[in-house]
């Protein structure tokens, strides 16, 4: 539970930030994370936190998402929508229970959105997995501390052992998500300069390998290799000389 990581993005009722605090407390959770709240420290957060105010001090501002999932090695995104683009998404106790079975490993990022309508659809794609809470289809509005809540409550259910779920020690580190998002830059780039991406529609097919290298999560080894690929071929295509192997 120490490495869970709560993240709040641009929230704009400061309430919300203190409801959240003391869901979170009650839960076991210390670690909240805001990307530009529209208003924090704020009276109301203090107010509406009752009795976690601790958390709140200790609450981590950023001005980027980059700083809040920075050495995560799983990010892990709320969202009430399904999307066009097809992403691996469990509910909340089969998301809590596999946050758990790796957050000995590396830091585990929570992500939630905006409380007019969520996540967008870049941040969508900076997650490993989507969690979803299957609520009533006539009036799925859940309030955002609310939705803290309920993923807090499966992850202290899976840490005491109620989720029934298990898994073999990993044996690798995934890269953080703020590596992976630069070496999505490095590709995309490398892929303009081969002449392979068409720089006039660049965003769907960037949004499929994405996918593909969040689904396949590579270690520090396999991303150093993969970006020395992406050198090489760029390196090549500005010399004009033939890849290796040719």
């Amino acid at each position: 539970m120490a490495r869970v990581r709560v993240v709040l993005i641009n929230t704009t009722h400061p309430g919300n930030i203190g409801a959240t605090a003391r869901a979170m407390k009650v839960m076991g959770l210390t670690r909240l994370h805001l990307v530009t709240p529209l208003h924090f420290p704020h009276a109301d957060a203090t107010a509406l936190a009752s009795g976690a105010d601790d958390v709140l001090q200790h609450a981590r501002v950023h001005e980027s998402l980059d700083g809040a999932v920075e050495g995560c090695g799983l990010v892990l995104g709320t969202s009430a929508r399904l999307r066009s683009l097809s992403m691996p998404q469990h509910d909340a106790r089969a998301a809590a229970g596999h946050a758990l079975a790796e957050a000995g490993e590396y830091d585990i990022a929570v992500l939630f959105g905006r409380e007019r309508y969520g996540l967008t659809n870049e941040e969508m794609q900076r997650c490993h997995r989507l969690v979803h809470i299957p609520s009533n289809p006539e009036y799925g509005s859940l309030n955002l501390s609310q939705a803290v809540q309920i993923l807090a409550y499966e992850l202290r259910l899976a840490a005491l052992g109620g989720g029934g779920h298990s898994e073999q020690p990993l044996d690798w580190t995934p890269v953080d998500a703020v590596q992976m998002g630069r070496f999505i830059e490095h590709l995309e780039q490398t892929l303009l300069d081969v002449r392979f991406l068409n720089p006039a529609q660049p965003k769907r097919l960037m949004m499929r390998l994405r996918r593909l290298f969040n689904r396949a999560r590579p270690d520090q080894n396999e991303m150093n290799i993969l970006r020395g690929i992406l050198t090489a071929a760029q390196e090549a295509s500005r010399s004009g000389e033939p890849f290796a192997g040719e």
